[in-house]
């Protein structure tokens, strides 16, 4: 996928303008943190779990190469081939060799954000295999031509009206809008393709060392059809997935489908170990894993280790103001929100991401949110600082920055100047008492009016309250 996170400020301003888009964010919305926070209320020991699932995934990233190996030798045991790719390029030979040395022509994938990030997709369409999303939302974004825009409601930003021409467009069938009778002409569409691909590749949430599983979580079942019906089955999985075992996962999975849009449990669990066994009805002939670092090793043991924790559920950018007005696809790579603000510039350089650990209000919601509790604010904080150490941010942000540290760092003068601005500010707003422009900050009052100061300071007011002589507004 290529990165056009560079690209932030002026995508987003044209998201803001598109209102399809504007309508479905807020459709979004709703459901996601709603859904949430009722799911949530559920359990009373909510904290402890987020508390010991935090725990458990920093222990696993502590110890990940004893992790990784105790899971490539249990997935061995049990027939399968287990890979090593250090970077993208790695992977994707790695698995076009498998679909040449078994002349795959057809194959089939369950959602996997991992294969997006390494472009997998394009890599075997080059070698001349076909390639089939079987995720609903990524087969429309498919037929679209376009990339997800949430990593567990990939189609999110989409209205039914614009999938309807999409399936008139690849069906040739008659225009439907009703979202039931749509889904059984997917359905109906991929079900050839389910019985006929020579290879399905599948994603994993999580890998257990302990027993070589590799475990994937759907609402559609689709990933059941994948990993089962052809005859080879390939994992695509970053290597922090890792978990120690099934137990652990029971902590996490408790967590997960609360989180990403609030359902209590998830409809289909696949968990895959080894081969078609002798007397099996079904599974593959073979199994290959391929385990992928593309950038994760450079946060172990480092100051964004954290952020290894992460198990893409997706809550961090349902709940981020930010995410909820521009959509998905203003931040120019595989993963939005929070998580691609401090994701994405590890992956692909900082330098090609100036923008995202900037694109947020830094209310605080996604470490609020966040189920194995990443602190997210301080992640993006740290970006912002190596931005402005690196000079990599514009000469005119670096100035004002270094003005407001000069003035911040200065009790005396902060207090003068801000006498001064808070006095012209009022002035400046006039009868109407609104700010509607500001020399510099047009990029706020293009879009909103700023209520006017009092004329007074905070300590002004807070003086005059404790004297007794008036309140704080």
């Amino acid at each position: 996928m290529q990165v056009k996170s560079m690209h932030f400020k002026a995508t987003s301003s044209m998201k803001l303008n598109d209102a399809v888009l504007q309508s479905a964010m807020k459709k979004a919305k709703g459901k996601f943190v709603d859904g949430r926070a009722a799911a949530v209320a559920e359990i009373e020991v909510w904290e402890d779990i987020r508390a010991h699932a935090a725990a458990l995934r920093d222990r696993v990233i502590a110890n990940l190469d004893a992790y990784l190996l105790e899971f490539e030798a249990n997935a061995t045991k049990r027939g399968a081939v287990v890979h090593w790719a250090e970077s993208a390029t790695e992977a994707n030979d790695i698995i076009v060799k498998i679909a040449r040395d078994n002349a795959v022509k057809l194959a089939t994938k369950s959602k996997s954000m991992v294969s997006e990030e390494i472009s997998l997709n394009d890599a075997l369409e080059a070698a001349g295999v076909e390639v089939v999303e079987t995720d609903l939302g990524e087969y429309i974004l498919q037929l679209a031509k376009e990339p997800p825009s949430h990593i567990v409601a990939p189609a999110v930003h989409k209205s039914k009206e614009q999938v309807a021409e999409l399936f008139v467009n690849a069906h040739h069938k008659p225009r439907l809008t009703d979202i039931p009778a749509m889904t059984l002409e997917a359905r109906e569409v991929l079900r050839n393709k389910f019985l006929s691909a020579d290879m399905g590749i599948s994603g994993a949430n999580f890998i257990i060392a302990e027993t070589g599983t590799t475990l994937t979580v759907t609402n559609e079942g689709n990933a059941d059809m994948v990993t089962t019906i052809p005859r080879v089955h390939v994992v695509v999985t970053g290597i922090e997935k890792v978990i120690p075992t099934l137990e652990d996962f029971a902590t996490l999975i408790r967590l997960l489908p609360r989180s990403a849009i609030g359902q209590t449990i998830s409809n289909y669990l696949t968990l895959t170990t080894g081969v078609k066994g002798q007397g099996d009805l079904d599974g593959p002939e073979q199994m290959h894993i391929v385990l992928i670092d593309a950038g994760r090793t450079k946060l172990v043991g480092r100051d964004m280790k954290e952020m290894l924790r992460c198990i893409r559920c997706g809550a961090c950018m349902n709940h981020c103001p930010v995410y909820q007005n521009v959509g998905g696809h203003a931040y120019g790579w595989v993963y939005p929100g929070p998580m691609g603000s401090v994701l994405t510039p590890t992956y692909v350089g900082i330098e090609n991401a100036g923008d995202l650990p900037n694109a947020a209000t830094f209310c605080g919601e996604c470490q609020v949110v966040c189920p194995v509790k990443i602190p997210l604010p301080d992640l993006m904080r740290k970006w912002r600082e190596r931005q402005f150490e690196q000079k990599l941010r514009p000469w005119g942000e670096r100035f004002a920055i270094g003005l407001w540290s000069a003035f911040a760092t200065r009790p005396t003068l902060y207090a003068f100047s801000t006498k001064v601005a808070a006095r012209v500010s009022a002035w400046w707003a006039g009868d109407k008492r609104r700010i509607t422009w500001l020399p510099g900050l047009d990029g706020w009052t293009d879009g909103r009016d700023m209520p006017a100061p009092t004329g007074k300071t905070f300590r002004e007011l807070y003086a005059a309250r404790r004297s007794g002589g008036g309140r704080l507004s």
